[in-house]
């Protein structure tokens, strides 16, 4: 078997491989990145919790992943450990924020037949934060997606004293796609190219191939995010950049890509959406989309965001980005990523369309490696055949230290609703107030300074982040 990277270790047969997921980024995520591995039986379930996506949102997440609708089932937790037992899967992939993964991974202790477990985070992970790698400890496999990850994760297991094996892989979105030549895009805009405000597109790095022509592409897209930036004046500030830039180019569509619909959730909680931000009163050409990212992007001359994960899938199309800095550069930002990528711009450069692409010493250790170096379907096989060798060790979720309400508690906090056990309600009556306590016990212990948060010469932290993104909706 071959794929990903991979070459053949002996495993004999098509591998079945299930991603477990709720939010929308893990479940984009983990159905392409199992979309890449040719010669297995793939499936994707989906978990009932308050952060699960809606079927729109997973249709749209599916596309381009190569797993089509009747390759999903949506289920209850209740019915999931009957359902890996009828399916036998011999690899599981846990694709969910860490509770998730640690609730999922107790489900898994409890099969006949213990299939291999991989874990992973669904975009950029830099910096590498103690809880993604505490709560996946348990796994078999952490995949990554850039060399720098791999240090990043290597050195904080070493600070915490967590030994998980990691493989790296190309993030699905930085796989080479169809897209118009750049010269090609640039002709399209050349005619309008002295008026203020008209994008100018910069010369793309000799190591970026060149794709496929295309239909002409004007759009900006502007790739929201939940968590940052936080404040709510700094997310006004950004609505207002978006109106200048409509303003400027009448000709041109500035698209704010949301990922989620009123009344939907997602993976992290947005506390100042920009739906609500937008003025009343607003440019026609200042549209919202809640179209699939690559749809958003197949009109996009030019993406803008602070951190998002799209930025390296514009990369991957040839699409120039900026990534703003008018906030700074920080771990809180999430974009210290972008530092020597030459991405980084201001405000006032996105309202003048000078959109750039990165610098090719950068692209190597972030995201763009040689496909050659994406080696972690190889691992998995390796692990397969460990496993049926009876030479893999289980990595067991050790039980919670304060008994069975604590696992009450564990699983309430990700379930919500879904659960209806009486010991859940009574875990979360008791869990909620203790939890906010100890939250802002374990907040006040932070370092004056900021800790290693505001460390900008490491690429992990050690402090609890600063988003206070519950998973409890």
């Amino acid at each position: 078997m071959s794929g990903a990277g991979g070459v053949s270790v002996g495993v004999r047969g098509s591998l079945r491989v299930v991603a477990i997921a709720d939010a929308d980024s893990f479940v984009k995520w983990s159905a392409s990145l199992l979309g890449g591995v040719d010669g297995i039986h793939r499936h994707l379930l989906v978990v009932r919790t308050p952060l699960t996506a809606s079927v729109e949102q997973q249709r749209a997440a599916l596309t381009g992943t190569g797993m089509q609708e009747h390759d999903v089932t949506r289920l209850g937790f209740a019915a999931v450990q009957a359902w890996l037992e009828g399916q036998r899967p011999d690899v599981v992939l846990l694709a969910g924020r860490g509770p998730f993964v640690r609730l999922l991974g107790r489900v898994i202790d409890r099969l006949s037949r213990r299939p291999v477990v991989v874990a992973g985070l669904p975009g950029m992970a830099i910096p590498a934060q103690r809880g993604a790698l505490d709560y996946r400890r348990h796994a078999d496999l952490l995949v990554v997606h850039s060399h720098r990850e791999e240090r990043a994760f290597a050195e904080l297991g070493r600070r915490i004293g967590v030994e998980l094996p990691t493989a790296l892989a190309t993030l699905p979105f930085a796989r080479p796609r169809s897209r118009m030549l750049a010269l090609d895009r640039a002709r399209v805009l050349a005619a309008g190219a002295a008026r203020p405000g008209n994008t100018v597109l910069a010369d793309r790095p000799p190591s970026v191939e060149s794709r496929a022509k295309r239909e002409p592409a004007t759009d900006i897209v502007f790739a929201a995010q939940a968590l940052v930036p936080t404040a709510r004046e700094e997310r006004a500030e950004i609505v207002a950049t978006l109106v200048r830039a409509a303003e400027a180019d009448p000709e041109r569509r500035v698209v704010v890509k949301l990922r989620s619909r009123p009344g939907e959730s997602e993976t992290h909680l947005e506390r100042d959406p920009y739906l609500d931000l937008l003025p009343d009163r607003r440019p026609g050409n200042l549209v919202v989309s809640y179209d699939s990212m690559a749809q958003a992007l197949s009109t996009a001359a030019g993406l803008v965001t602070v951190s998002s994960t799209a930025a390296v899938e514009a990369v991957a199309l040839g699409i120039p980005v900026i990534a703003l800095d008018s906030f700074g550069v920080s771990k809180s930002l999430l974009n210290t990523v972008f530092v020597g990528s030459g991405l980084l711009g201001g405000r006032s450069e996105v309202v003048a369309g000078r959109f750039r692409h990165p610098h090719a010493d950068w692209l190597r250790d972030n995201y763009f490696h040689p496909a050659a170096e994406s080696t972690w379907w190889s691992r998995v096989e390796e692990l397969v055949a460990q496993r049926r060798a009876g030479r893999l060790p289980a990595r067991t979720v050790p039980a919670p230290r304060g008994g069975a309400l604590h696992e009450a508690w564990h699983r309430a906090s990700v379930l919500g609703r879904e659960d209806r056990s009486v010991s859940g309600t009574a875990a979360l009556a008791l869990g909620v107030p203790a939890t906010a306590a100890l939250g802002r016990v374990r907040r006040g212990r932070v370092p004056s300074g900021g800790g290693t948060w505001a460390d900008p010469m490491t690429d992990f932290t050690l402090e609890p982040n600063p988003f206070h993104d519950s998973i409890r909706r």
